[in-house]
């Protein structure tokens, strides 16, 4: 009952003080620390099908709570694109992790996006519009970056999404487009007559995903139009608490 009353910023606090060390640093917010809390959802199926960026593992930040695949992310905006220095670029940002819109959104970039589905029960920040992925409000070619980090997955017509997101990237411009995927699984598993939030969870590992993608996803995006190239970073930041099986999906559209 106490801790209940105990304000956020002092559990941080004592969190930091405790878990204070010299094994990780996050990218994100700099805090050093002995170890990372845990995330993840545990059901049978995530460690069955072996899914990168899923399942329980330590990846948590005590301080600034960013995951591993959003440090990921941040990590290769940062050090690879250096999006940071190129304030003239138009950038989409779909169900945008907190940290790293929040540093996109106070840049002062030319033209910054944020959009979600607006979903009853969450609270989103005023830079966030209310933003369907398969029908985005802007003309053909508007972005040169798009960043959709594990959001495909909950998408139902995958495939529309995946073009609808290609029409709006300009040619020769770049999306990010993680999704938890099993490295076992030849072929994504969907079954769309599963509904019921339990079942989803035991068939793919969280109440409101409706796939497993399998290691043929770099051809639905192809199918798309998109070419496709695997990166894998992890490993040049052994410090930064990064998943080393999980590869960033980098899709470009060719210039016209």
């Amino acid at each position: 009952m106490i801790k209940k009353y105990i304000p956020a910023s002092v559990k941080t606090m004592v969190k930091m003080a405790l878990y204070s060390g010299t094994k990780y640093e996050c990218p994100i917010c700099g805090f050093k620390a002995k170890e990372l809390y845990p995330i993840g959802c545990d059901f049978p199926v995530l460690k069955e099908m072996q899914i990168i960026g899923a399942g329980p593992r330590a990846g948590g930040c005590y301080k600034c709570n960013s995951s591993d695949r959003e440090r990921l992310v941040y990590t290769y905006l940062r050090d690879k694109l250096k999006v940071w220095d190129k304030k003239q670029m138009s950038i989409l940002h779909l169900a945008p992790e907190k940290n790293i819109s929040r540093l996109l959104s106070e840049t002062g970039f030319d033209n910054y996006v944020c959009g979600d589905l607006f979903t009853e029960g969450y609270d989103y920040p005023d830079y966030v519009q209310n933003m369907n992925v398969l029908d985005i409000p802007f003309e053909d070619n508007s972005f040169d970056l798009i960043i959709c980090n594990h959001l495909l997955e909950h998408v139902p017509t995958d495939a529309a999404a995946m073009a609808e997101l290609y029409r709006v990237l300009r040619p020769e411009g770049q999306a990010i487009l993680q999704v938890p995927i099993s490295p076992i699984l030849e072929n994504t598993y969907e079954d769309l007559s599963i509904v019921d939030p339990a079942e989803r969870e035991k068939a793919f590992g969280q109440f409101d995903h409706v796939r497993i993608y399998g290691q043929d996803y770099p051809g639905k995006l192809e199918a798309a139009g998109f070419t496709v190239r695997k990166q894998n970073i992890s490993a040049e930041y052994p410090k930064y608490g990064l998943s080393l099986q999980e590869d960033l999906y980098l899709a470009t559209k060719a210039a016209d």
